[in-house]
């Protein structure tokens, strides 16, 4: 439940309604995923979990250990720590085998690059050097670095991350290196699909504002469990429309924007920054009304009704969005039965939701009856702009 945050002072009182309230974000990670979801819900937002894989655990992974012996047998000149929880997990991992020193004495043979600074970290804390790292935390930085320093004749090993680097190592390879790949942690379906599966058919049902992915395998294993149960273009055709698809950085978006979905990414790859990118973007996208002498601000599932956050039934909200299409104008009864999810075509229904929207509005004045017509969002014309803090915008947040 959202709570309004209350401050006072000698001449005004405000209630600042947090700036997620409203809206509804689907969470697809595995990892993190709790994390992520309660800086979500701090700032306002309903959170729904539908993990898009697991990660494998290290200890039960015989490639990964086969690739451990074989460097410890044959230490590489160059490793490539591209994450710091995977490179942790390869030594912790090591260790449970009872090779963790073996393999650090080969890596320590060796130069060590790092991806980035949490894996710079991890180098360090292992007792290892790193000899240099990229300022964009970028692959393809770390790729250009080892070309140009030339690899020809060279043994590398390559940390990966979740998913195969397969144009790094192919381009190690061209340039005459020996890669071994190490899988220090791997995905695969999660075990229970059923809350992915919820999660789609949440998004399809138009209940879902915001789709949060933190790894390109994750994206990727949404579409394929789409495609499986035939969804795949309608899941597309809602994130190329209504709903936000919010990546941690340009490696998790580039399963997305494959297909032209279009992405929104913070400037820097931390959840943290993934949800100050979202913070900031969502209220941006509401729609903001003057109507019947009060403003309305449509957000994911509830209304802002003068600043005052009112959660609106799945129904009422389907009304009102037909409404706010056209606002002013008469939108009639069949035309409202056809927005309705799940309605047979007895009219009925719309005046059963319609009591309920307005029930949740809390004035009844906000939606007019026309005899005989329908019915229409009594819009102020004449209305000048949205208090200070509103956002008065053509777009619908659907």
């Amino acid at each position: 439940m959202t709570t309004a945050v209350t401050t006072t002072d000698a001449a005004t009182t405000t209630t600042a309604v947090p700036p997620l309230a409203g809206f509804t974000v689907g969470v697809t990670a595995a990892r993190r995923a709790e994390e992520l979801g309660t800086m979500m819900e701090r700032r306002g937002a309903a959170v729904l979990h539908g993990p898009a894989l697991r990660i494998v655990a290290l200890a039960d992974d015989t490639d990964l250990l086969a690739a451990t012996r074989g460097l410890i047998a044959q230490p590489p000149d160059i490793t490539v720590a591209t994450t710091g929880i995977g490179f942790r997990g390869w030594v912790e991992a090591a260790d449970g085998w009872g090779i963790g020193e073996d393999l650090l004495a080969a890596l320590g043979s060796g130069k060590l690059i790092a991806r980035g600074p949490k894996a710079r970290g991890a180098i360090r804390a292992s007792g290892l050097v790193d000899a240099w790292s990229p300022p964009s935390e970028s692959s393809a930085e770390v790729l250009d670095y080892l070309l140009a320093a030339g690899v020809e004749g060279s043994r590398i090993a390559v940390q990966l991350h979740g998913e195969p680097l397969p144009d790094v190592v192919e381009a190690l390879q061209v340039a005459g290196a020996e890669v071994i790949e190490v899988p220090v942690y791997r995905w695969a379906p999660p075990v229970d699909i059923g809350p992915l599966d919820r999660l789609t058919d949440t998004v399809l049902g138009g209940c879902v504002d915001v789709l949060a992915f933190t790894s390109a395998p994750a994206a990727a294993s949404l579409l394929a469990r789409a495609a499986e149960r035939g969804l795949r273009d309608e899941l597309v055709a809602a994130m190329c429309g209504p709903v936000l698809a919010l990546c941690v950085g340009p490696v998790t978006a580039a399963p997305l924007e494959a297909l032209d979905i279009p992405t929104v990414q913070p400037e820097r790859s931390r959840l943290g920054a993934m949800v100050r990118k979202l913070e900031s973007e969502m209220p941006a996208r509401a729609r903001r009304l003057p109507v019947a002498g009060h403003w309305l601000e449509l957000r994911g599932h509830a209304v802002l009704v003068d600043g005052v956050l009112r959660p609106v039934p799945p129904a009422g909200m389907a009304l009102l969005r037909v409404l706010a299409r056209r606002p002013g104008r008469v939108v009639t009864r069949a035309e409202l039965l056809r927005a309705l999810p799940g309605t047979s075509n007895d009219e009925h229904a719309v005046e059963t939701a319609m009591t309920r929207l307005r029930s949740a509005l809390g004035e009844s004045r906000l939606v007019q009856t026309v005899v005989k017509r329908g019915y229409r969002l009594a819009l102020d014309p004449a209305a000048g702009p949205a208090p200070v803090g509103g956002h008065c915008l053509h777009g619908d947040s659907r």
